[in-house]
């Protein structure tokens, strides 16, 4: 598979908040290849309470194509609610997954 190439133009950075069935379905993983494969970097992990939380960043477009197809999910989870909120970017290179 083709890597898409480096980010060339403005950065956006989001948190976002997941809910719905996103534990125990294999979500953070669907998830951190989405956006590695869109060009994004940042982090996901899960939360106690039984969301998700991730930091992403890209170029807009590819961040907004990441929202949905994560709206979408992997066929095992169901996203009831994405909550996002704006943060300033940071120097970063990949997208890791973390856990609690």
């Amino acid at each position: 598979m083709r890597m898409p190439n480096p980010p060339s133009g403005p950065l956006v950075r989001y948190d976002l908040l997941i809910q719905g069935r996103v534990q125990g379905v294999g979500f953070r993983w669907f998830a951190s290849r989405k956006a590695r494969q869109l060009g994004i970097t940042g982090w996901i992990r899960n939360l106690e309470d039984g969301s998700v939380e991730m930091e992403v960043q890209g170029e807009p477009e590819r961040v907004e194509r990441l929202l949905v197809l994560l709206q979408e999910g992997n066929g095992f989870s169901q996203v009831d609610r994405i909550c996002k909120g704006s943060l300033s970017p940071v120097p970063e290179r990949e997208f890791v997954v973390l856990s609690f």
